[in-house]
């Protein structure tokens, strides 16, 4: 039985699709029974519950071959890192109670470093409280920066005719569609051939900027005139709060793009065939992407 946590997410969701195709026993994690029925549809099992609730995850852990284990975002919380502490605390103490002997640990690319690093940090505390819990195995993926994250954007191209964030556009670094983490996942959750604590880097297809990556974008939507705007960090900050997204996790996610701008993380990383995953922008683009806008300019027709 593999017990996926964060079930309806583009991670989970998709890394316990593949489990199920091969025929494997999963178990689904999630707050909303509904958002989990597709799953359940093909066979998986749900198990309804808050991740906050140690002594519910405990039950869900339980007798479980591996675990994929993830904190959640809530873009909503007014204090952040109270948040990823709470379920980060309450998922080792069900690791440590279920008697759990493989957990793979959604991590992040800078997860090693101790400050600066805005919501990464919470990742950083998470696998530092795994690694404490004995008589289990880990293996955190630190995974670079989400192409899903792009979609962000969606709504200035809309509105405003362009893309932009508080990351520099010339900044090249690395990033990853959610799929091939996901397909990783469900790899190492059946192999299971990692013993103790351990990191495995996972860095997307190449290096590229979001000047480069927007140029891709805009032709595959049909705008190839569309730019990459760089915001300041106040105006970013700002933007961030007028999409609903709290104050205190507006502040994190600037502090994440200045240390992105400084390299503290995901640039220049040595590369190697193990680190490196196939999704190209150009295949995101042209689909994840290409569909999500299509979505968007339906529903603003309509």
């Amino acid at each position: 039985m593999y017990v996926i946590t964060g079930a309806t997410g583009n991670i989970g969701s998709k890394a316990a699709d593949i489990l199920l195709a091969k025929g494997e026993k999963v178990r689904v994690i999630g707050r909303n029974a509904d958002r989990l029925q597709w799953l359940v549809d093909k066979g998986a099992e749900a198990a309804v519950g808050n991740l906050k609730d140690s002594a519910f995850l405990t039950k869900a852990f339980s007798g479980a071959t591996a675990v994929f284990a993830m904190i959640p975002p809530d873009y909503t919380a007014t204090d952040f890192r109270a948040f990823q502490n709470e379920i980060g605390a309450s998922i080792a103490t069900a690791v440590k109670d279920a008697g759990v002997g493989y957990v793979v640990n959604l991590s992040s690319q800078g997860a090693e470093l101790y400050e600066g690093t805005g919501p990464i940090l919470g990742l950083h505390d998470q696998e530092e409280r795994l690694n404490a819990v004995t008589g289990v195995n880990v293996l955190h993926l630190r995974c670079t920066y989400f192409m899903e994250n792009l979609l962000m954007n969606i709504p200035q191209i809309n509105e405003k005719g362009i893309a932009g964030s508080a990351v520099w556009g010339n900044q090249k670094f690395a990033m990853i569609a959610t799929r091939d983490i996901a397909a990783c996942v469900a790899e190492v959750l059946v192999k299971r051939d990692f013993e103790g604590k351990k990191v495995w880097d996972l860095l997307g297809q190449r290096d590229l900027s979001l000047n480069e990556a927007f140029a891709v974008i805009g032709r595959e939507i049909g705008k190839p005139d569309l730019k990459y705007v760089q915001f300041t960090y106040e105006e970013a900050a700002r933007g961030l709060r007028e999409m609903g997204i709290s104050s205190d996790v507006s502040r994190l996610f600037v502090e994440m793009s200045k240390a992105l701008n400084e390299g503290l993380f995901a640039v220049k990383r040595p590369r190697t065939p193990q680190n490196t995953t196939p999704t190209s922008i150009e295949e995101f683009a042209a689909a994840t992407f290409a569909e999500a806008y299509a979505a968007s300019t339906q529903r603003k027709a309509a």
